[in-house]
């Protein structure tokens, strides 16, 4: 199982995010805006109003950082 974080640079949710997902010794990749995707990439896959960072895994979203966490101790991987 391996995450996919969205994220941009200098937001404090994904810095959150991505600490989570290390601490919780999942394996993650991180995608950065303006590096592997575009703003408009972003939008078009996660919604005009979705906000950073979003997370997916096995194909599937999953949401922003709140709902990541939620995700993982709800499969208790944390």
């Amino acid at each position: 199982m391996t995450f996919i974080v969205y994220s941009k640079p200098g937001c404090s949710y994904c810095t959150k995010v991505k600490k989570v997902l290390e601490l919780a010794e999942q394996s993650h990749v991180i995608y950065t805006l303006d590096r592997e995707f575009s703003g408009s990439e972003f939008k078009d896959t996660f919604g005009h109003k979705a906000t950073f960072p979003q997370v997916t895994v096995n194909d599937k979203h999953i949401g922003g950082c709140i709902e990541t966490v939620k995700y993982l101790r709800e499969k208790q991987l944390v």
